[in-house]
């Protein structure tokens, strides 16, 4: 293993402690529960956002905190899911009078310790909704999860209803717009190579040298199939098709279209995999109104790609344009 950390059992907290070093202007970080907060919460009269999952995936959760986005992120260990208390006191840091809403993607872990966090804070008179992303088309169920994983979709959805939040929507409203979002978003994800929890040492799973793994989860779960590599050509081919005939989309939608990195690999290559992605989509009439390109969602180390796919409207297309400032995401502020 190969890894720029100490202490394999540090590592979450030494990343926090870097973040807070780095971003004072932006967020808080607080330790023993971990989590972030962005620097002026809470504020008052808006609706707050908190999310949160195992570390691992940065520069979700944490790197998106701040203005226009998230108000808090619970970061658990490596792939596991934050605790109750630390989604439950990050719940209370933030909360501004409006109400909270819970971004949780559909692991099982994330879905009962967000469950149990905002029935406590709900008990200490906080209104708490929450919303479930499960855009993953590659399969049903996981070692992770019961129903469908959430993965790319969660970044665009916690940047859209972060909007909203700060557009001072009510919270009704807010969660209404991140339903909209996961209903109108779908995405899948492949892998070149497996990545290296730090605290096992060793890969997650085994890829041949010659291999792919199509459909994989965040966590190194395994997708739909396993086979020999391929063109970049045929690999966007297999995962757009996929994302496309699930939803729906159709000839005429206009869509924002998001090509993540999972955490080693470079630019050039997701470039690549946008333009084919961007001749696919003209093939099939359905245009690209905006885009996104890079490692937003990632997977410690693995290298591989993941494809999202959102049907826009007018109201959706406002919100993602709208100012945005966190130590992961910011345009117009």
């Amino acid at each position: 293993m190969k890894k720029l950390i100490n202490n394999p059992e540090n590592v979450v907290v030494e990343e926090l402690q870097g973040i807070a070093a780095a971003h004072p202007d932006l967020v808080k970080v607080h330790f023993d529960p971990n989590y972030i907060v962005r620097a002026d919460a809470p504020v008052k009269g808006k609706v707050a956002l908190v999310s949160g999952g195992g570390s691992g995936h940065e520069p979700m959760h944490g790197g998106f905190v701040g203005m226009g986005m998230l108000d808090a992120a619970a970061p658990g260990a490596v792939f596991t899911s934050p605790t109750p208390d630390q989604m439950l006191e990050a719940t209370k840091a933030v909360n501004g009078g409006a109400g909270v809403l819970h971004i949780v993607k559909n692991y099982t872990g994330d879905v009962m310790n967000f469950e149990m966090a905002a029935e406590l804070a709900r008990g200490e008179g906080i209104e708490v909704e929450s919303v479930v992303t499960n855009d993953d088309v590659a399969v049903k169920d996981s070692l992770y999860t019961a129903g469908r994983r959430g993965v790319g979709i969660t970044v665009i959805l916690e940047k859209i209803a972060g909007a909203a939040a700060e557009a001072k929507h009510s919270l009704a409203e807010v969660k209404a717009i991140a339903e909209k979002v996961n209903g109108q978003g779908r995405s899948m994800g492949m892998a070149l190579t497996s990545c290296t929890v730090p605290h096992a040492g060793k890969p997650t799973f085994e890829l041949g040298e010659d291999e792919m793994e199509i459909g994989i989860g965040i966590h190194g779960e395994p997708g739909r199939t396993r086979m020999k590599i391929a063109p970049a050509h045929d690999i966007v081919e297999m995962l757009a098709t996929a994302v496309v005939d699930d939803l729906p989309y159709k000839s005429g939608d206009e869509v924002l279209a998001f090509v993540n990195g999972m955490g080693g690999t470079p630019l050039i290559e997701l470039y690549i995999v946008y333009n084919e992605l961007n001749n696919f989509l003209k093939g099939r009439g359905i245009k690209i109104a905006r885009n996104l390109i890079g490692s937003y969602i990632t997977s410690l180390e693995m290298a591989g790609c993941s494809i999202t796919l959102l049907k826009l409207d007018d109201q959706l297309t406002k919100l993602w344009d709208a100012p945005v400032k966190t130590p992961g995401l910011r345009w117009g502020a």
